[in-house]
């Protein structure tokens, strides 16, 4: 493609700058390195220093960082592709051992990765420290917890590269990092796959890609108005009818098997993250208790819901309110997140002005629909406090509507980046999830049909740079920096499937895990920068192609080798 009017490019090289750092991601955020090249051991090993009874999930991490040290074999992204270093290997010194250890506070109460993972979001630990010797030898890391050595282990496994020959090597020793922790406990990733099913392969491959980059939270949308491709204890009827077909459903082995996927790769599932929208993306429901659900699939749909099918629970009905709080309660009560999603985006109050029975309701109760509302949000958050859940739900619940909700509820502002002042003005918690920044299905055209000339509603696309210069704490004062959680990018996958997950979130989803890990400000206390952060995304994407995870290209691979170069 022939480009015109664009300022010259001039090569970085030129003018003397080169960033040949560690491609790290996301980047500790206390990081030093040398200038030495260091060989991986044919006879290398990773041991437990006085772990005993080591976890079986640790252990079976512990394997997968060995094997991954002799698979990746991926070369450096420069000229030659780590060619020139090929004859200073011959002489230089190997890394025998890698030492794994835990503090003596953390050694005291050993837990699973899983139980870790899946702790309260404000209580787990994930910091570690590493150590790589210029001399070979041992390299360490040290941690409180199973958790933060399975983080020091992810980043181990990034050091490495592979000459043109095999050779396994290192060539920025010594490395410390010290004390690396993240910013944010919440580092997250949304996943619809209600609008499309997904097969449990293509989340455990989404799940292998965020456990690269550190990401702690899986957010699942399983359900949705379009589908309900979850089988749910006592509620056989709602997936056998409201699925796609028999073979697009997540049975309870499913789910569980998921769940311990991501919880062995330190990601928390479900509860909060395995999220079933209410009152609002219900119109599936209809399909097996018609009773509950207002306006089904009304027509025209648009003049009943944000896209279709219509319908919406019967929050009027305490009826209502009772099967769904019991329905949330049943798929909670068997999955290890403290945390569970009501959802509450979207309500369409046309809806229940045209809906004969909730009318009816409303009268006979002398409530008000917003009044209605919070009885039915009491009922269903009351349920899952009372099996020690935490309540989850998207910003309208907090901005739009006259709803009680408790100072542990977790709003997911995602209408604008803007909101999230107005939310954390109400004393509430906050994950970022905002469409002007991290929506992944922005800009990929309208999918309303007979609408040739419409975009999405949430153009234009969001790159990873944009991502990338989102500020948690914008707009909010020093008091109401505790209450942001982090944040998480998300697909809406109406225009998504199993063919295209990959190159539509890989690599642009792994800025929020930078953002939300690493912080303001680089190791050497200067604020994030897209320049600097490119080569060592680069490096993410070709290390994701190379495990099978088809993440997408960020530039032209002439580019990719020569860093700065492509840059205006």
């Amino acid at each position: 493609m022939k480009v015109n009017n664009w300022p010259v490019l001039i090569p970085l090289a030129t003018l003397g700058i080169c960033h040949s750092a560690f491609a790290l991601w996301p980047i500790p955020r206390a990081l030093q390195t040398g200038t030495t090249l260091v060989k991986l051991s044919p006879a290398f090993t990773i041991e437990l220093d006085s772990i005993a009874h080591a976890p079986q999930d640790l252990l079976d991490a512990i394997s997968r960082t060995k094997t991954r040290l002799q698979t990746d074999k991926l070369q450096r992204l420069i000229v030659g592709r780590g060619s020139s270093d090929s004859a200073a290997l011959a002489h230089a010194p190997s890394l025998a051992k890698l030492s794994l250890t835990l503090t003596p506070s953390g050694a005291r109460a050993v837990k699973s990765i899983m139980q870790e993972a899946t702790k309260d979001i404000t209580t787990r630990t994930e910091g570690y420290s590493l150590t790589l010797p210029a001399n070979g030898g041992v390299a360490s890391i040290v941690a409180n917890s199973t958790l933060g050595l399975f983080r020091g282990l992810t980043t181990f496994e990034q050091l490495w590269y592979a000459d043109p020959t095999g050779v396994t090597y290192a060539f920025q020793a010594p490395v410390t990092i010290s004390n690396d922790s993240p910013a944010y406990p919440y580092r997250g990733f949304m996943l619809d796959t209600a609008r499309n099913f997904f097969p449990v392969a293509d989340i455990k491959r989404t799940l292998d890609a965020m456990s690269m980059v550190k990401m702690s939270q899986f957010h699942w949308h399983v359900v949705d108005s379009q589908s309900f491709p979850l089988t749910i204890p006592g509620f056989p009827e709602l997936s056998q009818k409201g699925a796609y077909s028999a073979s697009q459903v997540f049975s309870s082995a499913d789910v569980q098997d998921i769940v311990t996927y991501a919880g062995v790769r330190g990601i928390d599932v479900l509860w909060y993250e395995h999220e079933i929208d209410t009152p609002g993306h219900t119109a599936v429901i209809s399909t097996s208790h018609p009773e509950h659900i207002a306006c089904a699939q009304a027509m025209p749909w648009e003049n009943f819901a944000n896209e279709p099918p219509a319908g919406q629970l019967r929050l009027a009905s305490p009826a209502t309110a009772n099967f769904t709080a019991s329905l949330i309660s049943s798929i909670a009560r068997t999955l290890p997140s403290t945390m569970f999603s009501t959802g509450g985006d979207e309500l369409n109050v046309n809806c229940y002005t045209q809906d004969a029975q909730t009318q009816a309701e409303l009268q006979q109760s002398g409530k008000t629909l917003e009044q209605a509302l919070d009885t039915f949000t009491q009922t269903t958050h009351g349920a899952l406090k009372a099996i020690g859940k935490t309540p989850v739900v998207w910003e309208e619940m907090a901005l739009d509507h006259n709803v009680t909700l408790s100072n542990e509820t977790i709003i997911m502002v995602w209408i604008s980046s803007e909101n999230a002042a107005a939310v954390a003005a109400k004393g509430l918690r906050i994950v970022h999830s905002p469409s002007d920044f991290f929506y992944l299905d922005c800009g990929g055209g309208e999918w309303i049909g007979n609408d040739a000339a419409a975009n999405s509603w949430c153009d234009p696309f969001k790159s990873w740079q944009k991502a990338y210069t989102f500020d948690p704490l914008a707009s909010l004062s020093a008091a109401e920096v505790p209450l942001v959680l982090g944040g998480q990018q998300l697909l809406w996958t109406e225009q998504s499937g199993p063919e295209n997950l990959d190159n539509i979130a890989w690599p642009r989803a792994a800025a929020s895990a930078e953002v939300f890990w690493t912080g303001a400000t680089l190791p050497d206390g200067t604020p994030l920068s897209g320049t600097t952060a490119l080569p060592r995304l680069h490096d993410v994407r070709f290390r994701m192609v190379q495990r099978g995870i088809n993440a997408i290209a960020l530039q032209p691979q002439w580019c990719a080798l020569r860093d700065g170069q492509c840059n205006l």
